[in-house]
């Protein structure tokens, strides 16, 4: 039974009268329930006293009804002036059982899984800032990339090294940087059967470069497709693919308009992953010369077998 001029309380024992506190603290009325009809719970049906309310669920201020247990247990739940948020049941949402917990658990792991594959992705193609790593196929650089380059080919082919008094041959020089590694190489040749009245001019030029920041495959055949659009009224150039030779390889051949054959000029580039490599023949004969000038096809079979015997050197 309730006391006379106090609010009762629907949800525990009688309560003792409480001496009123001073007027600083006392807390803000709160009206009283409707007599008869327990507060509404969820969904407006009314609202039973949970048989398992814990202890914190009783009133602990002097003078104000006790607190009614949400639907876990959690003091306020979902009513009355001092609700707050109860926490979802264990395993989802209304309804949803342990099922829709894991269904949101996968949902959320396939996402971290798609996320970190395609991170992965941007990273090896240089999204975010980040830089393709250079594929220099097991090249490395050399201070003297003419003890690399193979002159067996030459000296088959009928030529030796000339000695030239007064200057260097061979002449080579290299150059290191975070973005591209250059060497080159030049030998002057002779006719091993050639007089001292003959002239001639025969050199050898081979270049290699280590491109370290950016990938040279797609302009690499354009800067060798280039020849044919360059013509005189003596000479054109000629482009045929090599198979079989790096990962792509050109030669470029000159071909004279004259009918007489005084040398030949003959390019061979060579592509292999980051590396690329270029060998130049270049002779001339003078026409009053016993030495015979080699044939454009010749002086490619030589620069063919001489890159492929270089570029093996140059892994080791």
């Amino acid at each position: 039974m309730s006391i006379p001029g106090e609010t009762p309380n629907t949800y525990g024992p009688p309560q003792p009268p409480q001496p009123p506190l001073p007027p600083q603290q006392n807390p803000q009325p709160q009206p009283p329930p409707q007599q008869g009809a327990p507060p509404p719970g969820s969904y407006g049906h009314p609202q039973q006293p949970s048989p398992h309310a814990p202890a914190y669920a009783q009133p602990t201020m002097p003078g104000v009804p006790a607190m009614p247990a949400g639907p876990t247990g959690q003091v306020g739940g979902e009513y009355g002036p001092y609700a707050v948020p109860a926490p979802p049941p264990p395993g989802g949402g209304a309804g949803g059982g342990s099922r829709g917990g894991k269904g949101w658990l996968w949902a959320l792991g396939g996402v971290v899984v798609a996320s970190a594959v395609w991170a992965g992705v941007v990273f090896a193609t240089g999204g975010f800032g980040g830089e393709p790593k250079a594929d220099l196929a097991g090249y490395g650089y050399t201070r003297n990339l003419c003890a690399s380059t193979d002159l067996k080919a030459v000296e088959d082919a009928g030529y030796e090294q000339k000695d030239t008094s007064g200057s260097s041959n061979p002449r080579h020089s290299a150059s290191r940087d975070p973005a591209l590694d250059s060497m080159t190489c030049q030998i002057d040749f002779e006719p091993t059967d050639a007089s001292s009245s003959d002239y001639t001019s025969e050199w050898l030029s081979t270049t290699a470069d280590l491109h370290r920041k950016t990938d040279p495959e797609p302009e690499f055949e354009a800067q060798y497709r280039s020849y044919e659009d360059q013509r005189t009224s003596s000479y054109t150039y000629r482009v045929s693919e090599v198979d079989d030779l790096g990962d792509e390889a050109y030669v470029v051949t000159q071909q004279n308009t004259g009918s007489s054959n005084t040398g030949a000029y003959v390019i061979l580039g060579v592509r292999e992953g980051w590396m690329t490599y270029q060998a130049t023949w270049s002779e001339y004969v003078s026409s009053s010369s016993s030495a015979d000038a080699m044939s454009s096809r010749e002086a490619t079979e030589m620069l063919e077998k001489s890159a492929r015997a270089t570029l093996a050197k140059m892994k080791e």
